[in-house]
């Protein structure tokens, strides 16, 4: 199964057109110009394929076609793969090399760059964009994501509010709004924001995932529940919805349902992509496993399962604490002392008298 792109990758395909192709590069011969409108067209149906096809006919004929060069890194980047992110950068990259003033390719660039934690480069690309092009909402809204991701999530509302004045059926923009009112410790505002986003026609897997989270953690599981499920309906490939389900399940005390989750989520054999992104997904998935395994008083497959989250992602006290307790029970105190020691320096407190069975 290919290896998918990133969550904001994802959400942020619903908010641009497919790039247009008038008047942002000089006219290109009869031929190639109809090839170039074909790939449009493929693009726009949702046809990546037959895209890449048509652009690389054009460019074997004319290797400076900026605008097949932009609508190749489109097609690449509609694809979803991880395999596929380093062509459509360069692709995207070439096409702007030959034409700077090609405001779509620059703002499918910041994606990329999005994609790769890049977050100061697709900054760059965004700004650069609206200086080209002032108050094009889709630039807006994404650069409110990017600036929430460097740490500001106060001007991330102010440009996602900037975005939905000027188009107001913009919906990944409440989305975002949401995400910033959760950095602000602001939940209400979030479920708001999040409810009214999946009334839209273009809702996203993404914030079904997001609003069933925010539903367990106030214990409604039920609807929950059924949020998960819509996500995973629209896209089974992604994690984040199988993560909630395996979190709501273990809040429910259903650890088998949890395991079968988290099993569905990392079958094996499955690769992981090696981002920051992924293997803190596939460590919280093992956290599940392993509280799931810890629950049915399976020690050995729950200290695996916590191991193998550790090995992705060393910094979970809790995690620590939880295999302190474990090798507490079995009888190993030195590496019982090793991981209560751990959960400490990392923040995490030790109950009194679990801690003094571990250091007596």
């Amino acid at each position: 199964m290919p290896r998918r792109i990133r969550t904001t990758v994802f959400l942020a395909l619903a908010l641009a057109p497919i790039a247009p192709l008038g008047g942002q590069t000089p006219a290109a011969p009869a031929e190639q110009g109809a090839q170039l409108q074909a790939a449009f067209e493929h693009l726009r149906q949702g046809n990546a394929v037959a895209t890449i096809r048509e652009c690389k006919a054009v460019l074997a004929a004319n290797p400076r076609s900026a605008p097949a060069h932009m609508l190749l890194g489109q097609a690449y980047l509609a694809q979803g793969t991880i395999a596929v992110i380093a062509e459509s950068k360069a692709e995207l990259q070439q096409a702007l090399d030959l034409d700077p003033d090609l405001l779509w390719a620059r703002f499918y660039l910041a994606r990329v760059y999005i994609d790769q934690g890049l977050y100061e480069k697709a900054k760059a690309q965004l700004e650069r964009g609206l200086q080209q092009r002032p108050d094009v909402p889709h630039f807006l809204c994404l650069l409110g994501e990017v600036r929430r991701k460097l740490g500001d999530p106060a001007a991330a509302l102010e440009l996602s509010r900037k975005t939905l004045q000027i188009d107001p059926t913009m919906t990944p923009a409440h989305y975002y709004m949401a995400l910033a009112y959760l950095d602000l410790k602001q939940e209400d505002a979030a479920i708001r924001e999040l409810e009214g986003s999946i009334r839209s026609q273009y809702v996203s897997p993404e914030m079904y995932a997001e609003l069933a989270d925010l539903y367990r953690k106030r214990r409604r599981f039920a609807e929950a529940e059924d949020l998960c499920r819509k996500a995973i309906a629209l896209d089974k490939t992604r994690p984040e919805a199988y993560l909630t389900l395996a979190r709501l399940y273990n809040a429910q005390h259903a650890s088998d349902k949890a395991l079968q989750i988290v099993r569905q989520a990392l079958p094996d054999g499955k690769e992981i992509p090696a981002s920051e992104y992924y293997q803190k997904l596939q460590a919280d998935l093992l956290v599940e496993q392993g509280a799931a395994y810890q629950a049915k008083g399976t020690a050995v497959q729950a200290i695996e399962a916590y191991t193998r989250a550790l090995d992705l992602d060393p910094d979970r006290g809790a995690v620590h604490r939880q295999l302190a307790e474990l090798y507490l029970k079995r009888g190993d105190s030195a590496r019982a002392i090793e991981h209560a020691t751990a959960a400490e320096k990392l923040g995490t407190p030790i109950e009194p008298a679990l801690r003094a069975e571990i250091f007596k």
